[in-house]
Formats: C-alpha cells, sequence, structure tokens
C-alpha cells in the first residue's frame, strides 16, 4: 500500500511540474492604440499569436489550443480574392471562427466598441485592420 501512495505521489508531482512547463496566456487589458494605424493595431492586438508578419507564428501560438491562421494566405485560400467582409465579420466576431471568442482569441470588435464612445471610431479599427490585413497577402 505505501508503494501505492508513493508512486501516486511521484506521479502527482511529475503532472504538477509538467503543468507548470508549459507556456500559458496572460490576460491583460488592450492598449489603446490609434484607430488609423492598421499595422499598430496588428502589432498591439495581433502579433502575440499570429506573429509580426502575420504568418502564425506568434510568441504565444505555441501555448494555444488552435493554432493561429497564416493570415498571409487569406486571399490564397479564397482563390486569390480578399474576402473584406468575412475579414470584417471574423475581426467583429459577426461570424463564429474557432478561435475567436474562446478565452484564447478576444472577440475584437466587442474590444473595440469598449474603447471609445460611438460607433464611428469602431467602424475606422474594423476597416484599418482589414485593410492592413489584404495588405499583408501573399503573391
Amino acid at each position: 500500500m505505501r508503494t501505492l501512495v508513493a508512486l501516486a505521489f511521484a506521479a502527482g508531482t511529475v503532472l504538477c511540474a509538467a503543468s507548470q512547463d508549459q507556456p500559458g496566456i496572460k490576460v491583460v487589458r488592450p492598449t489603446n492604440t490609434s484607430a488609423a494605424s492598421g499595422v499598430d493595431m496588428f502589432t498591439t492586438y495581433c502579433a502575440v499569436c499570429h506573429g509580426k508578419t502575420g504568418k502564425g507564428d506568434g510568441p504565444a501560438a505555441a501555448s494555444m489550443k488552435v493554432a493561429p491562421s497564416d493570415l498571409t494566405q487569406i486571399a490564397r485560400r479564397n482563390q486569390g480574392n480578399f474576402p473584406d467582409l468575412r475579414v470584417r465579420d471574423t475581426i467583429t466576431q459577426s461570424v463564429h471562427v474557432g478561435a475567436h471568442g474562446n478565452m484564447e482569441m478576444p472577440v475584437w470588435g466587442s474590444v473595440f466598441k469598449s474603447m471609445e464612445p460611438g460607433d464611428l471610431v469602431w467602424r475606422l479599427r474594423v476597416q484599418n485592420l482589414t485593410e492592413y490585413l489584404r495588405s499583408i497577402q501573399a503573391k
């Protein structure tokens, strides 16, 4: 019986140590960036998961259950056409995307709405972020 208790304790210690070694995602309040700059918004809000170049290789990517998308391939995945409306809907959570809306991926539309009063600035943020994503598409 002592052997079983000792093995159970050792296994529990190893599992606890292993879980402490795995990277985690720290949730913080969003920094308010300029709504006029898609680059600044991407760098501030998206790059931690999607990477600086949008390829899905950001520093938090390894700790996610669902790998971040390569955002440079959106047009390629859509027969060479960049789907502006679908991208805007994804950002605002008008359509459900697997990683969006859970604890790992903020629903940016509601985050943007919470930053400033009024609909105009929120729409400007979404539009400029969408335009930036269009600009990083692989040729």
